[in-house]
């Protein structure tokens, strides 16, 4: 039985500006650290602005990540001692990627996760990633996702199904898409006995606008804590023994078939 204090970090990000969308980045992570946090998760696409023009400009590579633009990310993460997952558009080689990059409180920088499935404009720019991840804070096991991941409830059950307790999307709504948003994560928090971390981009991005609505859910999909277009920090507890109970009164991860069979379709 472990906790583990969390926070979903809302503010808007500056297309193209990977300097300034840091500094907000470093903010946010010492506000969590100021909380108790030990775990900040950031929006989606966060670092270089989720925007066209920034997303055909030059992008971040996996080796920059350690190089003196983060610097000032991975300083406040080891005097806070926070682990912070935070979206970028990353390039990989020819490829252009939506990624998350762990900033680990020992400084050690990655980028182990890039978005499966890819929506709208996306699909135009971007490669889709070929793998799940997930990655261990204080031994506790949280999926990695990214907005749309989200929607699909096989992306949530792959990390249920090995071993996780928690699931973390960096996310990105545009206006009319907040009863979706509520909806999705409710659903793959009660689907699969695990909390959910939701991070929303807010604000103008450049030609976009994003209406935020970070929160945790319980593994029964209840919001602990929500924001609405503010910035800010959405802080909650994850508790094992809360994901045990869960799961022990709903069977649907123990009872999960990976094959239902031969459909039968009778006609009229």
């Amino acid at each position: 039985m472990s906790t583990l204090r969390v926070a979903a970090g809302q503010a808007a990000a500056v297309s193209g500006d990977l300097l300034a969308n840091v500094a907000s980045a470093t903010r946010l992570t010492e506000r969590a650290a100021a909380e108790g946090a030990r775990l900040l998760v950031l929006p989606e696409a966060f670092l270089t602005g989720y925007d066209a023009a920034a997303f055909d400009g030059p992008l971040p590579e996996p080796a920059d990540l350690a190089g003196p633009a983060l610097d000032p990310l991975r300083a406040a993460a080891t005097a806070g001692d926070v682990t912070v997952v935070a979206g970028t558009a990353l390039r990989r080689g020819a490829d252009r990627r939506l990624s998350q990059v762990v900033v680990r409180p020992d400084g050690d920088t990655t980028a182990p996760y890039d978005k499966q499935h890819l929506d709208g404009l996306e699909k135009d720019v971007f490669t889709v990633g070929d793998h799940g991840t997930s990655i261990a804070v204080d031994g506790l096991e949280l999926g990695l996702s990214i907005c749309y991941d989200g929607c699909f409830p096989e992306h949530a059950q792959a990390a249920a199904l090995d071993g996780a307790v928690g699931y973390l999307s960096s996310a990105a709504y545009f206006p009319g898409g907040a009863h979706r948003r509520d909806l999705y994560y409710a659903a793959r928090a009660v689907e699969n006995g695990m909390y959910v971390v939701l991070s929303g981009l807010t604000g103008r991005c450049g030609a976009y606008e994003f209406i935020g609505g970070s929160a945790v859910y319980d593994p029964e999909g209840r919001p602990l804590a929500r924001l609405g277009a503010e910035e800010g920090l959405a802080v909650a507890e994850i508790d094992t023994a809360v994901v045990d109970a869960t799961r022990r009164r709903h069977t649907m991860v123990a009872d999960h078939r990976s094959s239902l069979g031969v459909r039968v379709r009778l006609r009229d």
